[in-house]
């Protein structure tokens, strides 16, 4: 299937390769001319511009978002609005709010384009994993669109089937949900990345409590110089507390057992936030993952060991590199 891909940074660029390894035709196009050259010489097929894109594309065409959540994404709705013809269909596949998903769908049906919200969870290691998908939009339109989701989930893999699910639709044990209308693709990966938050948080405290255990400032029969990198990689052995985000942090502390190469300044990217927002609209108590939202805010002004290994599991995942001050 043929498919426009716009934005190329560490995920996008990604999933054009994916596609392309599983058959489908790549056109690709982001702002910076190196990303898009990159692209190019790996035999996908380079645009300018939207415009170019929308011409290179057979109807109906598909165009798939890979851009920052806010203005970027919308003036680029906005232009391929004016681009493209009935039939055609938006898809964003970036960590939008939900609620603008549902504006845009309504604002390009107007229009008979189609618009499709695909949270997509995997980050920098989604080329050879594949990607989680959870999509939002009209039925018909993710079954025209099915090949691209199944290309990019990972497949059953090496995971244990849940030996209680009886459903004839497979779709979630290989990777990808149609998880309702506009939007709620989207809200599904908010919550998936609140819980993230709250998940991250409860590791990165308990190995600080680890970590602080040899101060001075404790009795001296009370303190325990623990190498939590041995912490971290037994516990991946075996223990109910197993999981890629531990994969990931024995990775960080194996090379570098104090995580000096990270500062701690945790930023929040919006999901955080928009899913304590839904939780008080729903009445939903989440003392977690509040805490968790409100741990990366005082992170900003005074780190932690437990903010050191928030940045090194995000490093580690989605390659988020820290800001400077």
């Amino acid at each position: 299937m043929q498919i426009g891909i716009v934005g190329l940074g560490r995920m996008g660029g990604n999933i054009a390769r994916r596609l392309q390894r599983g058959g489908h035709a790549p056109v690709v196009f982001d702002r910076s001319s190196e990303a898009t050259e990159a692209l190019a010489a790996e035999d996908m097929a380079p645009a300018a511009g939207l415009a170019d894109m929308v011409a290179k594309l057979a109807r109906p065409r598909a165009v798939w978002l890979m851009l920052p959540e806010g203005d970027v994404t919308e003036t680029a709705v906005a232009e391929l609005g004016e681009l493209l013809d009935p039939d055609d269909v938006v898809i964003d596949g970036g960590n939008t709010f939900w609620k603008h998903d549902i504006r845009r769908a309504a604002t390009l049906r107007e229009k008979g384009i189609h618009y499709m919200d695909v949270g997509t969870s995997g980050g920098v290691w989604g080329l050879e994993r594949g990607y989680c998908l959870m999509v939002g939009g009209d039925t018909a339109i993710f079954a025209r669109l099915e090949p691209i989701f199944e290309t990019l989930a990972p497949g059953y893999g090496e995971v244990a089937r849940t030996s209680t699910r009886k459903l004839a639709d497979d779709r979630a044990a290989r990777g990808y949900i149609h998880a309702g209308p506009a939007g709620a693709g989207h809200f599904v990966k908010m919550v998936h990345n609140g819980i993230e938050y709250g998940l991250m948080q409860a590791y990165a405290e308990g190995f600080d409590i680890l970590y602080r255990r040899g101060s001075a400032d404790l009795p001296e029969n009370e303190r325990y110089d623990f190498e939590v990198a041995d912490i971290a990689e037994v516990w991946r052995r075996g223990s109910v507390v197993s999981s890629w985000l531990l994969d990931l942090t024995a990775e960080a502390l194996g090379g570098d057992g104090r995580l000096e190469g990270f500062r701690g300044a945790v930023p929040d990217s919006g999901e955080g936030r928009w899913t304590i927002e839904a939780a008080i609209q729903e009445a939903v108590p989440t003392p977690v993952l509040a805490a968790s939202l409100f741990a990366r805010f005082r992170s900003r002004d005074e780190h932690t060991f437990a903010d050191r290994l928030l940045s090194a599991m995000r490093f580690g995942f989605g390659g988020h590199i820290e800001r400077p001050k």
